[in-house]
């Protein structure tokens, strides 16, 4: 009978994060653009954010075998986390590891989990930033359009 108590701690702990993994996915894929600088001629490319928490990052890029050079471990990489259509916060990142991914659709991906360089001044707003969906997911509520809305 002790194995089916419930641990109420871990379970909201674990309903925050479930929260939180659901809001980011939705921030990335209609809010939030990100874009690499990748070689030396300065070329910005999209990326496609997966997850993101204090030290770093996950983003993913389609995927060729047969045609694509992954990036090595260790590697730097510029990033912008564009939060309009003209300004972002500038962000550098360290290539921790990278394996490809396939999609439930079948597309294949390169996941790179990346580490923040927390010394740069522009990783305030994105520490910030972090905080933010971090504490919506604690706090927020779905709303099940059981009370009238007076202003938006």
């Amino acid at each position: 009978m002790a194995n089916k108590v419930l641990n109420f701690v871990d379970k909201r702990k674990e309903n925050i994060e479930k929260k939180r993994r659901n809001f980011e996915r939705l921030l990335f894929q209609n809010f939030l653009g990100a874009y690499t600088v990748i070689d030396a001629n300065e070329t910005v490319y999209p990326v496609e954010l997966v997850d993101i928490s204090y030290d770093g990052c996950l983003f993913q890029i389609p995927w060729n075998f047969d045609k694509d050079k992954a990036f090595k471990t260790d590697t730097e990489i510029k990033m912008r986390m564009y939060f309009t259509k003209h300004s972002y916060i500038p962000v550098v990142v360290n290539i921790r590891y990278g394996k490809e991914y396939v999609d439930t659709n079948g597309q294949t991906y390169m996941h790179y989990g990346c580490e923040f360089d927390k010394t740069l001044p522009s990783f305030e707003a994105m520490k910030n930033f972090i905080s933010f969906m971090y504490a919506f997911a604690e706090h927020s509520t779905i709303d099940k359009g059981d009370a009238r809305a007076y202003f938006l």
